[in-house]
């Protein structure tokens, strides 16, 4: 392979000497100044490749979200590996490095690529997932064919062709970075002004169609957006990583909202961040490929929004989930006391080992719901192992065994479940009644303010 061909080393890698920062050295770690001169873009080409990449990352961002709500984030994959045929072919019909020429093969072949895709699923009824493996395989193994062809004639071995599937950010010169800027702008301009028609093909294409909207002509317009964002792309991080600039960002800013608008905002930054973060280190440090380093960090990105976005991280979903869990105990707890009473009238107390044998709760556990209790003064110890409901526990006690009569008498009414099943099935579903969903209970019961008899045979209470 030729010194042309490499892969991306980092911004070091290049013989000029405005390519790295001057304190820099190949063979040592950067210091605190080194530091300072990247992130304040001291140096002519850090400041062009980590403008150039955040660029690039903010549009595949916001572009990015549209196809990954739009379930197209595979599509983005076999567009990229479409674009190899198409820079071989411009190269052979040019013979040239020409990158504006480069690019629009780029652009024709992956735009191939996604008709293909489109084509296969929509006339020949093979499924999405398929028809990306088939695309993405034979239009790669073409270029792949290509290249090889590119690589044993003379001015193939000096094309470095291959810096489009590795990436080369390296190799950023102004002009790229501009390209990279105006198609920043015309993809956020585009997303702007199609921003209704891309959510109703996003959430509902079936209700769009209806509004006279074609679901075909909006996603061709996202496409092309996909299309203009790969292709300007390649350069930076390479047609094997840019994908992941268009899946990982949009998929880590859909772990922090339901908002769409947001959701945008959140892909844009993340991917301009992973951007900014990957090409300042591997201007830093030496040898080390941009792209690669890029997709790394929206990778790590990921996975800090995976673990503790408040919305829907891992942290958060088990914090609720825990919450929910010491919730409901205590409303059997609550309901417990309240059928003890019900049995032996107000008042009545309930020993420990009696709560004990009630649910299939540990002693531990017991106790420690039993201080909830006590702490909340809804639950009164009288002495070593007795326990009553106070006022305001009672009312608390009395609305969830209410609740779960209500639902019991539902199910048996309306889903034919046997009184003597339906206690379980009512108590997976009684902790999350709303206060709506149990006033549509009681007018489809015509049920009063008073607690239901029990369907399984109990004492009802007397007031």
């Amino acid at each position: 392979m030729s010194a042309a061909s490499e892969p991306d080393h980092g911004h070091q890698s290049r013989s000029a000497t405005n390519d790295r920062p001057a304190s820099v050295s190949n063979s040592r770690w950067p210091t605190w100044p080194d530091y300072l001169r990247a992130l304040t873009l001291q140096d002519y080409n850090t400041r062009i490749v980590v403008i150039g990449t955040t660029l690039l990352g903010a549009a595949a961002g916001v572009i990015g979200t549209f196809a990954y709500l739009r379930k197209r984030a595979m599509v983005g994959d076999a567009l990229s590996h479409s674009t190899l045929p198409g820079i071989a072919v411009a190269f052979l019909i040019t013979e040239s490095k020409s990158l504006g020429a480069l690019l629009l093969g780029a652009a024709v072949s992956g735009a191939l690529g996604v008709f293909c895709v489109i084509g296969l699923g929509r006339f020949r009824r093979i499924k999405v997932d398929a028809a990306i493996g088939i695309v993405l395989s034979v239009f790669f193994g073409m270029g792949m064919v290509l290249m090889t062809i590119i690589q044993k004639m003379q001015t193939g071995n000096q094309a470095g062709l291959d810096r489009f599937i590795y990436g080369k950010s390296a190799g950023m010169i102004l002009s790229d970075a501009l390209l990279i800027g105006a198609a920043a702008v015309g993809v956020a301009l585009g997303s702007v002004l199609f921003f209704k028609e891309f959510r109703l093909v996003c959430f509902d294409a079936d209700f769009g169609a209806s509004l006279g909207r074609s679901p075909l002509v909006i996603d061709a317009l996202m496409m092309t957006l996909v299309v203009v964002t790969t292709v300007v792309g390649l350069q930076a991080v390479g047609l094997i990583l840019v994908v992941a600039l268009l899946i990982i960002p949009a998929a880590s800013a859909r772990f922090w909202t339901d908002n769409l608008r947001r959701m945008t905002v959140l892909a844009a930054l993340f991917g301009a961040v992973s951007c900014w973060i990957g090409a300042t280190f591997s201007a830093l440090v030496s040898n080390v490929p941009t792209g690669a380093v890029i997709v790394v960090c929206a990778g790590f990105v990921f996975f800090l929004s995976m673990l503790f976005a408040p919305l829907r991280g891992l942290a958060a979903e088990l914090f609720r989930q825990a919450t929910l869990r010491r919730r409901i105990a205590y409303q059997n707890l609550m309901r417990a006391m309240a059928e003890r009473e019900e049995q032996d009238g107000t008042g009545a107390a309930s020993t420990f080992n009696e709560l004990l044998l009630k649910r299939s709760w540990t002693a531990s556990t017991l106790k420690s719901l039993l201080r909830r209790g006590q702490r909340l003064q809804e639950v009164a110890k009288l002495s070593f192992d007795r326990y009553a409901l106070t006022r305001p526990g009672r009312l608390k006690a009395d609305r969830v065994l209410r609740n779960h009569r209500l639902w019991e008498a539902y199910l048996i009414r309306h889903a034919d479940i046997a009184p003597s099943h339906v206690d379980r099935d009512a108590d997976m579903i009684e902790h999350i009644l709303s206060p709506e969903l149990v006033r549509e209970l009681e007018s489809t019961l015509s049920a009063g303010g008073e607690i239901p008899p029990s369907p399984h045979g109990e004492v009802v209470r007397q007031p």
